[in-house]
């Protein structure tokens, strides 16, 4: 025979430790919350007005540089890349890799390192512009720049670029600079 059924005798609710909970508990109370900030006001005729009271010059809170609307200000470049510019006398070799396999990145970063240990003063950029897709080119940068290594178009697997002798093209490379 089955043992008898308890009646229902209200038990106090337990409590389940989860990840969540050690958190909340652990979080400070603020005793005084801050204001809400007055919200925009349109006027009749739908120009919009802010509580700041010079608009055209605000201050960034992180960095303390003004903000200013000027339309060539650095905010509104943020999605080109600035160049730095070149030094007189100075050489600039551009390797221009595609993005489309990891095989291409590592043989890039590889002459770049070699290029800088082997010529002091020289500058090696990696992708100053979108590469172009299935590319590993090495050249001087400038209007007759010398291309050093030119492989275009390549197909999956990459053979061309694999078949390469890195530490037998760097070196080259470094003799026809000095």
């Amino acid at each position: 025979m089955a043992p008898k059924r308890k009646q229902n005798v209200e038990q106090p609710l337990t409590t389940r430790a989860v990840r969540s909970s050690t958190r909340i508990a652990n979080k400070p109370v603020l005793a005084d919350p801050e204001p809400p900030k007055p919200k925009r006001v349109k006027k009749a005729n739908s120009e919009p007005v802010s509580a700041d009271p010079e608009p055209e010059k605000r201050v960034n809170k992180e960095n303390s540089v003004p903000i200013s609307a000027d339309p060539k200000s650095p905010k509104a470049n943020r999605g080109k890349k600035a160049i730095p510019e070149v030094k007189a006398g100075s050489k600039v070799v551009v390797v221009e890799h595609c993005t489309q396999c990891r095989q291409f990145k590592i043989r890039a970063v590889k002459v770049k390192e070699e290029l800088e240990k082997g010529v002091p003063g020289l500058e090696v950029r990696v992708n100053p512009e979108k590469p172009r897709r299935g590319c590993f080119e090495i050249r001087v940068d400038g209007e007759n720049g010398e291309k050093f290594i030119s492989l275009l178009d390549m197909k999956r697997p990459f053979g061309p670029m694999k078949a390469l002798d890195m530490d037998e093209v760097i070196s080259g490379i470094i003799e026809k600079i000095k």
